[in-house]
């Protein structure tokens, strides 16, 4: 990855459904907690990938459902697409990989050109897998067959997979000299096996694992060190994991009582940005006291000068922007209301000064609303909070609620 001049500190690999994202948390709080503790302590300097078996129609489906964190890398429909960044762009190099001795002809809306996919009973799947293999043995085609989740049968080139995807991109890595420090692999199906045979990963099957997945750890790799089977569910199995293996910070912003707590002798732009905005959605569901105090120290740490340009191009003085903060206390308790922060981005450009770049999102019950936001922020040590010096925000996507500027707080 050309944002990162040095390897990774870390490289996460994880499965989309029942992994990183539970289907069962209707509050997705597993989700959000991983998420501030990327923001907070890993963008900066790790990679994050997504692993799924999904097309990349039903995953742009799932990031608009789901309050997911944009992937450096993005592997899909079953190890057989490589994209990059925003943008989603192509890795053709890996495309070439997979023509080899590959002949499809199947073409329908969820097919993938290098995936077939069918949805086969459990109690026919073997049988199924045994007269497929037959056929592609007699006319000669290099293939794979992947079963998971009781019911999806995936048919691949022998070459793909998401295991293959990550040895490729760990091979890519090493001739570039940015081979991560460590990786850290999680899944929950079968189709997710070949992650952990990667060598020199750790791994994680998540509490929830499915039974061909705990089948194939115990013929396989119940011996390996690395690969654990966690007692957490999804993303919370992900952070016991990064715990386990001693792989970094594992206490996520979201698990601290106080929003401004924290070690003020290691401050960094990335994990002050993200306290602020839980202190911004605890105010607002009352989940923290009424002090003044708090609302007290952020004013005071506000350039007098500073302003806020509103997404809708309304201008106000920071000043008043975070006096707008106090009137709103409470104004979300009890409602499903929460803030998450994306691809925070911070460039030194000064002493103690900093030009930091982020999506914010905001959702409040079934509405969801993003902006892009840029500001140069103060960081001093001792001061628990950053000081705002300008603050520019761009809508991402709009909704009726953005045309308010009330309803935008910071």
């Amino acid at each position: 990855m050309d944002r990162l001049e040095e390897p990774a500190r870390l490289m996460i690999v994880s499965d989309l459904d029942h992994t990183m994202v539970d289907h069962h948390d209707e509050e997705n709080m597993s989700l959000l907690r991983f998420n501030a503790l990327w923001e907070a302590h890993y963008r900066f300097d790790s990679l994050l990938v997504f692993s799924t078996g999904r097309s990349p129609t039903l995953y742009k489906e799932l990031r608009k459902e789901k309050p997911m964190l944009t992937p450096d890398i993005t592997i899909m429909s079953v190890g057989t697409e490589i994209t990059y960044g925003n943008s989603m762009v192509p890795d053709d190099g890996w495309v070439e990989v997979l023509n080899h001795k590959w002949d499809r002809k199947v073409s329908e809306t969820e097919q993938r050109p290098h995936k077939i996919s069918f949805y086969v009973d459990k109690a026919k799947a073997q049988d199924v897998i045994k007269a497929l293999s037959d056929i592609f043995q007699k006319r000669g085609l290099d293939v794979k067959i992947i079963y998971s989740g009781g019911m999806d049968l995936d048919i691949l080139p022998q070459g793909a997979g998401k295991g293959q995807a990550l040895a490729y991109l760990h091979k890519k890595f090493k001739s570039e000299g940015k081979l991560p420090k460590n990786t850290l692999v999680c899944g929950d199906s079968g189709n997710d096996a070949e992650l952990f045979s990667i060598p020199d990963v750790h791994g994680v099957m998540v509490s929830n694992a499915q039974e061909e997945l705990l089948q194939w750890y115990n013929e396989n790799a119940k011996s390996n060190p690395k690969v654990i089977h966690a007692t957490e569910r999804c993303a919370a199995g992900i952070i016991q994991a990064i715990g386990h293996f001693g792989l970094g910070p594992n206490t996520s912003p979201r698990d601290v009582a106080k929003p401004t707590e924290g070690d003020a002798q290691s401050i960094h732009p990335n994990h002050e940005l993200v306290k602020f905005f839980l202190f911004l959605e605890k105010w607002r569901r009352a989940e923290i006291e009424n002090s003044e105090s708090f609302l007290s120290s952020f004013k005071a740490d506000s350039d007098a000068s500073g302003n806020l340009v509103h997404p809708s191009g309304a201008e106000l003085s920071l000043s008043d922007a975070l006096n707008k903060i106090r009137s709103c206390y409470g104004d979300k308790q009890g409602k499903q209301f929460r803030f998450w922060v994306d691809q925070v981005s911070s460039i030194p450009i000064g002493s103690n000064t900093w030009l930091t770049k982020f999506y914010k999102w905001e959702q409040s019950e079934e509405e969801r609303q993003g902006c892009v936001t840029t500001c140069i922020v103060s960081l001093k040590a001792g001061n628990p909070t950053p000081t705002f010096l300008h603050v520019h925000q761009t809508w991402l996507e709009v909704s009726a609620a953005s045309k308010d500027d009330s309803t935008w707080i910071f």
